[in-house]
Order: structure tokens, then C-alpha cells, then sequence
């Protein structure tokens, strides 16, 4: 039931409330139309009785008490869906920005989306090809799965997140059709400009639907942007049998915009002034993830958050890493040193990944050469804390040894061009190479029959 009224209460911020309201709902679509003849939309974020409460999506600037007349349209806010949808761009909340004019509705999805029924839900299998070693060996990315990259300020997840735009495939099967839905918030206009420019230049963007909201957009609108991302996602994946991989980038500017959009309601902070349902509210969006029984397609993410002063524990990527499959860690240090991308090995890690990989997936040695990788990478940062306290002179053979590994695999596997599209059959090969820099007996990971068939002292020399 659409319902009318005229005139405001109160005006704080982004938000106006209005009483003698009767008939509406949460979450529910208003138009205000302004003296001028302007019309801002906003969705009713709070209800007390008879007062309504609404979020303006355009901020308040130049409204008045007087002369606003509010109409409520008695439905959450819409997504247009299509399959039309892919190569074309967006903003936060939706609207074409592409210059290509509107987009011809097949329906209409509730940005809110529907919580998937746990027993619908399938168990997460076969893997995503993204071509960046570091990842498709080390931190498979499964279908259906959410999997986060922590990163920092300044650092290369930007250009991580366009190398795997580009190169990120299904596992080859025949029919299979592959989409990405890429939303941006709260960045700057050179970078959703080098996201446009870049996509458009790998000739990727036909299967490409980009949601950007700009740093100088309203924070509001920010709020938006990822539950619209994922509509598309959900649409594409059960409606039209599409493998959908999802990217955000950044979350943290979007839990920014909640705790700001959360003070102007005069709620009560949590850890570092983040609203208490910061937990349930991302819930809420990686929860859109997976697979469903009966249907073909699925959603996967990959969320992109920024860890302020590099500190894991902050709330974000805290709560992230309670909800999510695991998680991609950057390391500054490897930054530094030029490495791309600077993939930090012993804390990134992809609990599902076990289920997704091996014989019918990706190869049959691929777990051995996992855990063997894990293993060896840890004894090199045990020797190179050792040697920093001794020198690297007093250090046993075997310690040299592991150095030796340490600088060969950061090198030459976690090292990898932007353009560099290793399929997952060179990835192994790379990785048996290296480990066979290592005496045999210190490949303590591996089962005797895979050791004897991929070790290969000669594929090292390679590395001399």
C-alpha cells in the first residue's frame, strides 16, 4: 500500500523522521519530492510507533520541514535484473552510469536477498582457476566458497583483483558458462577508472557487471552496493546456470560507512566504535554465498578488505575470519621486496579447499605438494629467525638448505607477472621443481610412491 505524507519532523544527517505514520514497513522504498520539483529517494531504516524514520540515500542538503511531500511505495528496494546485466557498469545503488541508458528488466530482486535454507545448501566442490600460483596450489579457491584477501593500505590488492578478474576461470567442463560481478566501494576515481580501463583493455568486461561507488558518493549508497552485487550474483547463478564469482573491494570502507551511518542513529559503539551487529550485518553478505540443490550455478567470493596499520585482530577482518572459509594474507614485507603478489604462505589458508582438489579436479599430487610446500616454507622461517640471532655461517646444512628453498620459492612460485596465467598443471610442476632443491629425506610430508614419481633432482637444476 503506497502511502503519502507532508512535510518532515526532524532532519539529522542523512536520516528525516516523520510521525502519524500508519501502513509501512522496514526497509521500505520512499520518494521525497522536493519544493523544486527534485525527487531523492531513501528506505525506512527505523520504526517507534506512529514515527518513521528514513534514510535519504542523496543526503539531506537543501531539504526543509515544510514543503517535502513523502510517498512510501510499499516495497524494499529493487534491483532491475537481466541477463543483460554482464559489460555493463553501475553505481552503488544500482543505475546505470555507463551511458548506455537503462536496463530492460526481466524482474525484480529484493536487494536483501533471501537467507539460503541450510538443507538446500550443497557442500562446496571443484575449484575456481584464478592462474595466480600462490592461490590455485597453496589457497585453492572453491566453488561456492567465500574466500577473504587481508591486505593493507597501499599494498597490490587492487592489482591482484584485476589479474583475477581477467584470468579467473571454472575447472573445464563442457557448457559451463562464467560470470564476474566486481563492486567497488568507497574508492577513488582514478582507481574504478583503472578498474574500467583495465577490464576493457583484457577484453574481459562482456562477462564483467561492475558496481562502483566512489569515494565522493554518499556513504549510503555504500551500504548498497555489495547487497545489489550480490542480487546480480544470485540472479545470474540460480536463474540463468552461471558460475558467478564475486569480488568486493573494500569492506572495510564499507564498515565505515555503517559505523558513521550508525552514529547519525545515535546507537550505542562497539570494538573501536563498529556497531554491535557489525558480526550479523557481514554475515549477512558472505552468507549469499554457495550452492544450491537442484541448481547448476553458484556464487563464490572473494571479499578485499584493507586491515588498518597492517592489524589482523582489527574488528573487520577479525569478524571476517570468524564467518568466512579462510583467508589470502598479503605481506608487506614481501611488498617490499618486490614480489607479486606478496602472498604471505603460513597464515593464508582455504578450509575447503581439500574437498575441491586432486584426482578429478586438479591433479592427483596436488594436496602432497600442498602440505609439503607448507611444511618446508615453515622450516625456512624457523632458519632465517635462527640465523638472525646466530648468524647464517652457524646454521646447520639442512638450515642452509631451507634458506636456500626460501629465496628459490619466493622467487620464482609466490613471484608471478600481472599478465602471467599459469594453469594448474605448470603451478605443480613449478612446485615439484623447487622441492626438489631439498634432500629427499627432508620431504617428510610426501607418501613414498608420489615422492618417487614427481621428485626429480635434474627439474632443479633448472634453478642453479
Amino acid at each position: 500500500m503506497k502511502v503519502e505524507r507532508l512535510g518532515l519532523q526532524e532532519i539529522n544527517g542523512p536520516l528525516v523522521a516523520l510521525d502519524g505514520v500508519s501502513g509501512v514497513s522496514n526497509e521500505e522504498v520512499v520518494e521525497l519530492s522536493l519544493a523544486d520539483g527534485s525527487v531523492r529517494t531513501g528506505r525506512v531504516i527505523a520504526l517507534d510507533g506512529a514515527r518513521a524514520v528514513v534514510q535519504v540515500f542523496e543526503g539531506t542538503a537543501g531539504l526543509s520541514l515544510n514543503g517535502v511531500r513523502t510517498r512510501f511505495l510499499g516495497h524494499p528496494l529493487q534491483l532491475p535484473l537481466s541477463p543483460e546485466l554482464l559489460g555493463r557498469v553501475f553505481n552503488g545503488a544500482g543505475r546505470p552510469v555507463d551511458g548506455l541508458g537503462g536496463l530492460y528488466a526481466e524482474k525484480y530482486g529484493d536487494i536483501n536477498g533471501s537467507p539460503m535454507n541450510p538443507v538446500a545448501r550443497e557442500y562446496p566442490r571443484n575449484y575456481i582457476a584464478t592462474g595466480v600460483s600462490s592461490i590455485d596450489c597453496l589457497v585453492t579457491l572453491i566453488r561456492g566458497q567465500k574466500l577473504p584477501i587481508f591486505s593493507g593500505s597501499g599494498m597490490s590488492h587492487n592489482q591482484l583483483a584485476v589479474q583475477i578478474v581477467r584470468q579467473a576461470q571454472t575447472a573445464a567442463q563442457a557448457g559451463e558458462k562464467f560470470g564476474v560481478v566486481f563492486a567497488a566501494m568507497g574508492v577513488k576515481n582514478d582507481v574504478a577508472d583503472y578498474f574500467r580501463r583495465s577490464f576493457d583493455e583484457a577484453g574481459v568486461m562482456g562477462h564483467v557487471c561492475m558496481f562502483l561507488n566512489l569515494s565522493n558518493d554518499p556513504i549510503i549508497e555504500r551500504i548498497l552496493t555489495p547487497k545489489c552485487a550480490l542480487t546480480a550474483a544470485e540472479y545470474l547463478a540460480f536463474e540463468h546456470d552461471m558460475h558467478v564469482l564475486v569480488i568486493m573491494t573494500d569492506v572495510t570502507a564499507y564498515c565505515e560507512a555503517l559505523r558513521e551511518f550508525s552514529s547519525s542513529k545515535g546507537e550505542i559503539p562497539g570494538r573501536k566504535g563498529y556497531p554491535g551487529y557489525l558480526y550479523s550485518d557481514l554475515a549477512s553478505l558472505y552468507e549469499r554465498a554457495g550452492l544450491l540443490k537442484g541448481k547448476k550455478g553458484s556464487v563464490t567470493q572473494i571479499p578485499i578488505l584493507t586491515m588498518p596499520n597492517d592489524d589482523i585482530t582489527h574488528p573487520v577482518p577479525d569478524l571476517t575470519g570468524y564467518i568466512t572459509e579462510g583467508q589470502i594474507v598479503l605481506d608487506r614485507n614481501l611488498d617490499h621486496l618486490g614480489i607479486y603478489p606478496p602472498v604471505s604462505v603460513l597464515p593464508s589458508l582455504s578450509r575447503l579447499m581439500k574437498d575441491g582438489i586432486g584426482a578429478g579436479y586438479t591433479r592427483d599430487d596436488h594436496s602432497a605438494a600442498s602440505a609439503q610446500l607448507f611444511a618446508s616454507y615453515a622450516k625456512v622461517q624457523d632458519a632465517r629467525a635462527l640465523a638472525s640471532v646466530i648468524g647464517e655461517e652457524e646454521l646447520a646444512p639442512s638450515d642452509r638448505l631451507h634458506l636456500r628453498f626460501g629465496g628459490l620459492f619466493e622467487r620464482y612460485f609466490l613471484n608471478q607477472g600481472f599478465t602471467e596465467n599459469r594453469t594448474i598443471g605448470e603451478t605443480l610442476d613449478l612446485a615439484w621443481a623447487l622441492l626438489s632443491t631439498l634432500p629427499r629425506e627432508e620431504l617428510d610430508r610426501v607418501e613414498p610412491e608420489v615422492l618417487a614419481a614427481h621428485y626429480d633432482p635434474e627439474k632443479a637444476k633448472r634453478f642453479q
